[in-house]
């Protein structure tokens, strides 16, 4: 503890908190647009996606804002990421580069085609992947890179996609938690190969659970929709299969409410994005506190904020530091997700289909995910510090963060 007769008491010791007042909470996000178009499906005679007025309208409104020819509506970003992997035709054993701080939607889809996730390590303030570990990571058995844009804040597209090109691969997007962010002044998704993106409750817009996945890539374009709907060819109206594909068609209702909800995203995610920078221009020079890197070729749309405690710079552990962030009014939580993803149990025991790991147990590969470190993204677990944001925050609670961050990390600084 570093305390000075100047010092302003921190509010765990007894001191007045920095924001005195409850935090905004996310504004309501259903309305007039949503009834409209809920309205309209009700008079319908059919609630099938295939067709479907909604399903249309969003499709629509969905390329205003991503110009992909090929888009396939589904029920999840999950089914998103798991009909892109589909539609490359993988073969078992085949593996996918991806990151280890993520989401398990994210590897579902490569387990489910019997491919192999290759975990490749991030850059430790992007919490993206580093393109430097990627190539390390690139095998014969190699076919496609999966980078994640997480909290919004766009991977270094650029050089994945030169990556990519390289070395024949495949480049998918999983933007679930990146609606309106840009990269190099294109919207991520239309950068790679292929975007996937999450309409889930919680994300910037949604509909209660669905997704999209798109494409301009004629390899890939035709296969989205039959990859998602049991390989039915709704285009030629035949039912008669010439590969494996899970059912994954969103509804009608679905589609109303995204629909409405594709119209509000922009103003959402510019709102987040201001709210973020903010925080990250008062912060940028507090001893200690390190906030997310954002390449200046892009545009952040802040799902949540990441930022690291710089090891040894405080005399207080992380529990101890959120702790006393949370006593100043700031909503706040020590840590994203509890380990990497190679560290979850599924993964350390190989136990994906029924107690077994096929591809493994036929040869086919030699992946040991035991044996898997990714140090940057361990240690980002280990040290970072979540911070909620939305658009319904004023410039006051982002002022009052940056100085409940500035005043903990004083209080606590060796």
């Amino acid at each position: 503890m570093n305390t000075t007769a100047t010092e302003t008491p921190i509010a765990l010791e007894g001191g007045n908190p920095e924001i005195a007042s409850a935090a905004p909470p996310v504004p309501h996000r259903w309305g007039a647009a949503e009834k409209e178009c809920l309205d309209a499906m009700l008079e319908q005679a059919s609630l099938f996606y295939w067709g479907g007025p909604q399903t249309q309208l969003l499709t629509e409104r969905f390329q205003k804002h991503y110009p992909l020819k090929y888009v396939m509506p589904c029920s999840s970003g999950t089914a998103a990421i798991h009909i892109a992997v589909s539609v490359l035709g993988i073969k078992p054993g085949e593996e996918v580069i991806v990151p280890p701080i993520t989401d398990m939607g994210t590897v579902i889809g490569i387990l489910y085609q019997q491919g192999v996730p290759v975990f490749a390590d991030l850059g430790a303030h992007t919490y993206n992947l580093d393109p430097a570990d990627v190539r390390r990571k690139i095998t014969s058995k190699t076919r496609a890179i999966l980078a994640v844009h997480l909290t919004g804040n766009p991977a270094p597209l650029r050089e994945l996609r030169a990556l990519a090109d390289e070395h024949g691969l495949v480049l998918i997007e999983d933007c679930a938690q990146a609606w309106g962010a840009r990269y190099d002044g294109q919207p991520v998704g239309t950068l790679g190969h292929i975007g996937c993106y999450s309409l889930n409750d919680f994300k910037h817009i949604g509909c209660g659970d669905g997704g999209i996945v798109a494409t301009s890539d004629e390899r890939f374009g035709p296969l989205l929709q039959m990859s998602g709907d049991k390989a039915y060819d709704r285009v030629h109206g035949t039912k008669t299969p010439a590969f494996l594909a899970p059912n994954y068609r969103i509804t009608e209702p679905q589609s109303a409410v995204a629909a409405a909800q594709m119209e509000r995203m922009t103003g959402i995610t510019r709102r987040r994005h201001a709210l973020g920078m903010r925080l990250s221009a008062q912060i940028a020079d507090i001893p200690g506190v390190q906030p997310p890197e954002i390449d200046a070729k892009a545009i952040s749309s802040f799902w949540f904020y990441l930022l690291r405690l710089e090891e040894g710079a405080f005399s207080c552990d992380r529990t101890q530091f959120v702790k006393a962030l949370l006593a100043e009014g700031v909503v706040a939580q020590a840590g994203y997700i509890p380990m990497p993803l190679y560290q979850f149990d599924v993964f350390k025991n190989h136990h994906f289909f029924g107690g077994q790991w096929p591809v493994r147990d036929c040869g086919l590969t030699t992946m040991d995910y035991r044996k898997v470190s990714c140090p940057n993204a361990e240690a980002t677990l280990t040290s970072c510090v979540y911070l909620r944001i939305h658009q319904g925050m004023d410039e006051a609670y982002i002022d009052g963060t940056a100085r409940a961050l500035r005043k903990v990390a004083r209080h606590y600084h060796t």
